[in-house]
């Protein structure tokens, strides 16, 4: 393993709701998270071990989204990582569920792999300036 670890925080939570804007509605009323206008929230935090800004996402998607697919469960962890391409080879050559989805986009690049109970885990890599601080 590297000098770094893989995973340096949570990028987000995200779970299936029956309601997913009564339940964000909730939330931001009685706990003070959510109430973005999108139905989820954003938490902002500096990494540990650089010190660059980085966010947290906690966000409820309607129970009947596929995009936790091919996993049943009612939830998907985002994990942050620095090298999305060198994660998904180690995790490749331990023998892990890796899937072939992976998207790049404005927000980064994302990578999937199932866990042993079938969770699915999104690996992501934040765009380069966000990881630098920018």
């Amino acid at each position: 393993m590297a000098d770094r670890p893989r995973v340096h925080g949570i990028g987000g939570v995200f779970f299936k709701a029956e309601d997913p804007d009564a339940l964000a509605k909730w939330y931001a009323d009685h706990l003070d998270v959510g109430g973005e206008g999108w139905g989820g929230h954003i938490f902002n935090w500096r990494r540990a071990d650089t010190g660059t800004e980085a966010m947290t996402v906690w966000s409820p998607f309607k129970a009947t989204t596929e995009y936790f697919a091919p996993s049943e469960k009612a939830y998907m962890v985002n994990l942050r990582v620095d090298d999305l391409d060198g994660t998904l080879a180690a995790l490749r050559s331990e023998g892990c569920n890796v899937l072939d989805r992976y998207e790049a986009n404005e927000q980064g690049k994302f990578g999937y792999v199932l866990d042993p109970e079938g969770g699915l885990v999104e690996l992501w890599e934040p765009p380069a300036a966000e990881q630098a601080g920018a």
